[in-house]
C-alpha cells in the first residue's frame, strides 16, 4: 500500500473518531454553561443539537451510541466534577480513589444518552430521526432519574429556567417536559444545519424554531395559582459550619450557642435552621436547650424549623431519621427525610466494605414514611425537602396542593467551593415554577434564598459567611397542570413521538 493510499484509509477512522466521539465531548462539556451559576441557557441546546447532527451522521448503532457516551461523559465531567470533593475532601478517600470513583460515576451517567443514541439510530428515518432523537434523548433522562434511586442531576430541562422562555412549560409538563422543548429546539437546530440547500425545509424548521419558544414565552405569562394569603416573615438562618469542623466536641457548644443567639434576636414569625443545623441527636442536647427555645417562640407566637437527626427506639437498637422538627406555636411536628443519598445517609446492599474507605458520620439512616403531611407554620403549610430531594419533582408535589409554600433546607458544605451549590439553587427554581408557589431555601454554607412563584431568585445570601437572611414568602393556593399530572404528560410526548418515529420506519416515510 503506498503512503498516499494509507493516508486516504485513515481519513475516516479520524473523521469517525471527531464527530463520534471528539466533538460530542466538547459539547457536552460546553453544555455546563448552562446551568447555574452561568444561566447561558442557549448554549445547552446548541450543544445538543452537535450532539443530534453526530448521530444523523454516525453510520452504525455502536457509533451513535459512543457518541451519546461522550458527550455525557463531557457533560457530567465538567458538571459534577464537585463528587470528588465529597469523597476525597470530606469523605477522605485518597486523591487517586476518588478521581478513578468520580470518573466511574460520570461514566455511568454517561450510559444513558448512549442508550439513546443507540435507540435513535433503531428508530431513526428520514424525519423519524428529527422525531426519535429528542424523545430518546429525554426518555434516558428519565430513567436516569430514577433508577437506582436516581440522580436527575443536570437534566437538559434546568438550564431553561429562569431566563429561558422555554420556562413556560415548566407548569404544565415539568422539568422533562422543558427538557423536552429544548431537546425539540435543538433537533430543529440540527436539521436546519443539515439541510443546506433545501430552502422551503428550512423555512419550516426555523417557523417551527420560533413556534416552539414563542409558545413557551406566552406560557410565562399565565398565572396558575394565586395568593392564599398576606406574606409571612421568615428567618432563614446560615450558620457557616465547615463541614470537617462541624460534629467535633470543641465546635459543637460553640454552633447550639449562635444558632440560639440567632433565633432569640430574630422577630420573623418562622425561623428556619439548615439540614442537620444542630450537630448532635435531639435526645442528647445540652439539658434545657430545646425548652429554651420552645418557651421563647411560644411566648413570642413564633414557630423554629430546625433541621436535626432524630433518634427514635426500635427492635434490637435505634432508628435514624434526617429530620426537621418545629417548636412554638403552631406546636410539636416533624418531617422526615424520605429519598436518602445512597453512600452518604445509606450503605447499599452488597456495599458495606465501602465503610472501611469512606470516613462519613450517620450512613444508616432510616426512611421516613412516603406520605407526610405538610408542616404548620407561620399560619400556613409548608412542603418540606431535605437536602436534594428537592430535585425530585414528583415527590415535592406529593404535598401538594395542600401546602402553599415549598421549603427546602440543605448543607451543601459537602461540595466545597464547586459549582454545586448554585447548580441545587437552579434546580430549586425548577421546583417552585413547576408548583407555582415561593420557595425559601435555608442552607449551612449557601445557597440561602428565597424564590418566588415564577422562579425568580429575590433575595440570596452570599456563600461561605454567616447570616440571617429575611424574606417574605407570599403563601398561594391553587394547581399547575404539573401538580396534578406529575411527569405523566411529559412521558406521554415521549411515548407519542417515539412511536410516530417507529412508524415511520416501518413505513419507509
Amino acid at each position: 500500500m503506498t503512503a498516499g493510499a494509507g493516508a486516504a484509509s485513515r481519513r475516516p477512522a479520524t473523521a469517525v473518531l471527531a464527530g463520534c466521539v471528539a466533538l460530542p465531548a466538547v459539547a457536552g462539556a460546553a453544555a455546563v454553561l448552562g446551568f447555574a451559576p452561568f444561566y447561558a441557557w442557549p448554549v445547552p441546546i446548541a450543544a445538543l443539537a452537535v450532539l443530534f447532527l453526530a448521530w444523523r451522521r454516525c453510520a452504525t448503532a455502536g457509533r451513535a451510541a459512543a457518541a451519546g457516551f461522550s458527550f455525557g461523559l463531557g457533560l457530567n465531567l465538567a458538571g459534577v466534577s464537585w463528587v470528588f470533593v465529597s469523597l476525597h475532601e470530606f469523605g477522605h478517600m485518597p486523591a487517586a480513589l476518588a478521581a478513578l470513583a468520580t470518573f466511574l460515576f460520570c461514566a455511568y451517567l454517561a450510559l444513558f444518552p448512549a442508550a439513546a443514541g443507540w435507540i435513535v439510530h433503531r428508530l431513526g428515518a428520514g424525519v423519524g430521526t428529527l422525531l426519535a432523537m429528542p424523545a430518546a434523548f429525554v426518555l434516558m433522562e428519565w430513567v436516569r432519574g430514577w433508577l437506582f434511586t436516581g440522580f436527575p442531576w443536570l437534566t437538559l430541562g434546568y438550564a431553561q429556567v429562569p431566563g429561558s422562555p422555554l420556562a413556560g412549560f415548566a407548569p404544565l409538563l415539568g422539568a422533562y417536559g422543558v427538557s423536552l422543548a429544548a431537546a425539540l429546539l435543538a433537533a430543529l437546530l440540527a436539521d436546519f444545519a443539515a439541510s443546506r440547500s433545501q430552502r422551503r425545509r428550512r423555512l419550516l424548521l426555523a417557523t417551527a424554531f420560533a413556534a416552539l419558544l414563542a409558545a413557551g414565552g406566552l406560557l410565562r405569562a399565565v398565572a396558575w395559582t394565586a395568593p392564599s394569603g398576606p406574606a409571612v416573615p421568615v428567618a432563614l438562618l446560615q450558620g457557616n459550619v465547615p463541614q470537617h469542623l462541624k460534629w467535633r466536641e470543641e465546635v459543637r457548644a460553640r454552633t447550639l450557642f449562635d444558632y440560639h443567639r440567632q433565633v432569640v434576636a430574630s422577630d420573623a414569625r418562622v425561623v428556619v435552621l439548615p439540614e442537620t443545623a444542630l450537630p448532635a441527636f435531639l435526645d442528647t442536647l445540652p439539658p434545657g436547650y430545646l425548652d429554651s427555645l420552645r418557651e421563647h417562640a411560644q411566648a413570642r407566637g413564633k414557630d423554629i424549623l430546625i433541621g436535626s437527626v432524630e433518634r427514635v427506639p426500635a427492635a434490637g437498637g435505634s432508628r435514624y431519621f434526617n429530620s426537621v422538627v418545629t417548636l412554638g406555636a403552631s406546636g410539636p411536628q416533624s418531617y422526615r427525610k424520605r429519598h436518602l443519598v445512597p453512600f452518604g445517609e445509606f450503605i447499599p446492599p452488597g456495599f458495606g466494605w465501602i465503610l472501611a474507605v469512606l470516613k462519613i458520620p450517620l450512613t444508616d439512616f432510616a426512611r421516613g414514611d412516603a406520605d407526610q403531611p405538610p408542616l404548620a407554620a407561620g399560619g400556613t403549610a409548608w412542603a418540606v425537602a431535605i437536602c436534594y430531594e428537592d430535585i425530585f419533582g414528583e415527590e415535592v408535589i406529593a404535598a401538594l396542593p395542600q401546602a402553599a409554600v415549598l421549603l427546602n433546607v440543605s448543607n451543601d458544605a459537602w461540595f466545597g467551593r464547586s459549582l454545586a451549590a448554585d447548580q441545587h439553587l437552579q434546580f430549586s427554581q425548577m421546583r417552585a415554577l413547576e408548583t407555582g408557589r415561593w420557595m425559601v431555601r435555608a442552607t449551612n454554607t449557601g445557597v440561602t434564598a428565597a424564590i418566588d412563584e415564577r422562579g425568580r431568585v429575590t433575595a440570596v445570601l452570599p456563600q461561605f459567611s454567616p447570616g440571617s437572611l429575611r424574606v417574605s414568602p407570599v403563601p398561594r393556593a391553587g394547581a399547575t397542570p404539573f401538580v396534578h399530572v406529575g411527569n405523566h404528560a411529559a412521558l406521554a410526548l415521549l411515548a407519542a413521538l417515539l412511536a410516530a418515529a417507529f412508524l415511520r420506519r416501518r413505513t419507509g416515510r
